[in-house]
């Protein structure tokens, strides 16, 4: 059952964009050197969520034109009415994330000064019971950001072999406890299918110590997430994704990226050390331009959310933040 004073709220008020000043601070610089060249400023928020990022962009770049990616169709209706003073400013899409460069085509765009991109699962998502994210309440077991297409969580747990469970729930999940967990999965599936995210709660909480719950938080937090990202696809979308954004940057313009586990940073931080060295060989005498970096690091490492920051919105802690900048011009085919 969704949780129905949460949604009878305005979306402005239901969803509080995380380290949103940072983020557009980081992006002005771009806008400011599309203005220069004389060009009309265009962003992607490839993760449009309820557009809280996007309206704030929006209002405080009066010319800047604003492409809005979510694969959610939910997402992008509540978004699409909290951003229609803006509607000759945006054009809003359904698609994946790593679909940046067809979408562009598509909307005529050769190249663009900014992607900013906020992964994992959304507020809405979170808070919309009936969709299965969240382990604190009993809901279908779905997960699906796209409920229009995909496999269910349900599909999976009653599906998968339980050395597959053990896999993704080990390797997306970093949970410790997979071989235990997937056994009881697979033992209580065959006396009845899964189909709510209390039944699985429950299974879980079987075989996860107690005491692990005092470090770990939830004892069905990791497996839970190790679903998602599978049933999702999220990590392979991300790995198709960061390179689609970084080749779609005009110079100058830079792609800002929220990730919130070890794992999406991990790919994001190759993807963009990659672009930021160098590739003449060791002791090449000249540094030729074609090898020269394609991007700038613009962030020290990961940061971190502050205190503030982390007290205005609670969700943002585990938010890691990286930015870089092209510093080389594209290479169009």
């Amino acid at each position: 059952m969704s949780d129905d004073s949460n949604q009878a709220k305005p979306t402005s008020e239901r969803h509080v964009p995380v380290l949103k000043d940072r983020c557009i601070n980081l992006l002005a610089p771009a806008f400011e050197e599309a203005r220069r060249r004389g060009e009309t400023p265009v962003v992607v928020d490839a993760t449009l969520g309820m557009g809280g990022h996007s309206e704030a962009m929006l209002q405080r770049f009066p010319d800047l034109h604003l492409i809005g990616i979510d694969r959610d169709e939910e997402a992008l209706a509540l978004a699409g009415e909290r951003l229609k003073a803006f509607a000759d400013r945006i054009d809003l899409v359904h698609a994946v994330y790593d679909e940046i460069p067809e979408v562009l085509e598509d909307l005529g765009f050769t190249e663009v000064h900014g992607i900013l991109m906020d992964l994992g699962v959304s507020s809405l998502q979170l808070d919309e019971r009936e969709r299965g994210f969240a382990y604190s309440f009993d809901a279908p077991l779905d997960m699906r950001m796209d409920t229009s297409r995909g496999q269910t969580a349900a599909d999976v747990v009653n599906n998968y072999s339980e050395e597959d469970l053990v896999r993704i729930i080990r390797k997306w999940g970093e949970e410790k406890f997979a071989g235990r967990i997937a056994n009881r999965i697979v033992a209580a599936r065959a006396e009845k299918p899964f189909t709510t995210t209390g039944e699985l709660v429950e299974t879980i909480r079987a075989v996860v110590p107690s005491g692990a719950a005092k470090t770990g938080g939830h004892p069905a937090k990791r497996t839970f997430q190790a679903l998602r990202i599978e049933v999702n696809e999220e990590l392979e979308v991300l790995e198709r994704a960061i390179p689609a954004a970084v080749a779609s940057i005009a110079l100058g313009g830079r792609v800002v990226v929220m990730s919130y586990h070890s794992l999406e940073d991990k790919i994001v931080k190759g993807v963009f050390q990659a672009g930021s060295k160098s590739s003449a060989p060791l002791g090449f005498p000249v540094e030729l331009e074609e090898h020269k970096a394609e991007l700038k690091t613009l962030t020290k490492g990961t940061e971190v959310p502050t205190a503030a920051e982390i007290a205005e919105n609670p969700r943002a802690a585990s938010a890691r933040l990286r930015a870089v900048e092209r510093i080389k011009a594209r290479r169009v085919a």
